[in-house]
């Protein structure tokens, strides 16, 4: 796997400073969680929740950011706050999925993606207040609902998701369990591995694995499938997924 993109060694943009003063700025009342990544590692733990498929996805999967914060209101809302990678007068601010929901809840709503920001925290705290939360409001408010009336499945209907894990060595392993979703991930560049039960994307790349992962969780969107980032263990050898067919791969990709 190649070495992830770094900052430049003058990068001085203080996350710890720019979130607390971007909290006192939002409306409400904001705790702060700040996290220096002694591990490239760390990045993906505290990024585990980063309800993203876009930008903030792309940043986390091809650069070592160094650290983040994480901003929590009153009434549970997260925001995940780091600098931006490829501006240096910008940071990244995205939202964090609810913890505890289960995944079939995701399905058909459309990720709330972050947005850059400038450096400038008032002016930030604009743009997230005008941007990000109204779009975050209505994803918490559709989660919150599809997870309080589950959907009623006939005899032998499987509920329909993506789990995506990143494994230690830096590829993605996507765990899924129907065949509209396996194709997605075949299209995408995915390769199903047997020994790991699991489609896996390499991480050799990473922005090319980062622009096939938000591709992937497109087209997944589109079809209501629900898609799910996770920082964890290899997924369970028992799990069941559909057995790619010979010739499944698709090279051309839809978009």
């Amino acid at each position: 796997m190649s070495a992830p993109r770094t900052l430049p060694a003058d990068d001085s943009r203080d996350v710890e400073s720019f979130a607390t003063v971007l909290s006192e700025e939002l409306p409400g009342h904001w705790t702060i969680q700040y996290h220096q990544h002694a591990r490239h590692e760390e990045q993906f733990t505290h990024a585990e929740n980063v309800w993203d498929l876009n930008e903030v996805a792309a940043a986390l999967a091809e650069y070592a950011l160094g650290s983040d914060a994480h901003l929590v209101r009153d009434d549970g809302m997260s925001l995940y706050v780091t600098v931006h990678p490829r501006h240096e007068e910008e940071f990244l601010v995205a939202a964090i999925a609810p913890a505890g929901v289960v995944p079939e809840a995701y399905a058909g709503v459309r990720e709330p993606d972050g947005i850059a920001v400038p450096a400038d925290a008032e002016r930030a705290a604009r743009a997230v207040t005008a941007d990000l939360l109204p779009r975050y409001d209505i994803a918490l408010a559709q989660v919150r609902h599809n997870a309080m009336n589950p959907p009623q499945p006939g005899p032998g209907a499987q509920q329909e998701q993506v789990v995506m894990t990143w494994l230690e060595d830096g590829s993605l392993a996507a765990v899924t369990t129907t065949r509209p979703s396996a194709e997605v991930l075949l299209a995408e560049g995915f390769v199903w591995e047997s020994t790991a039960k699991a489609y896996v994307l390499g991480g050799d790349d990473t922005r090319a694995q980062a622009h096939a992962v938000r591709a992937a969780g497109a087209r997944l969107a589109r079809l209501g499938i629900a898609t799910v980032l996770r920082a964890a263990a290899r997924p369970s050898a028992e799990t069941t997924l559909p057995t790619p067919q010979p010739g499944a791969r698709t090279t051309a990709r839809t978009r």
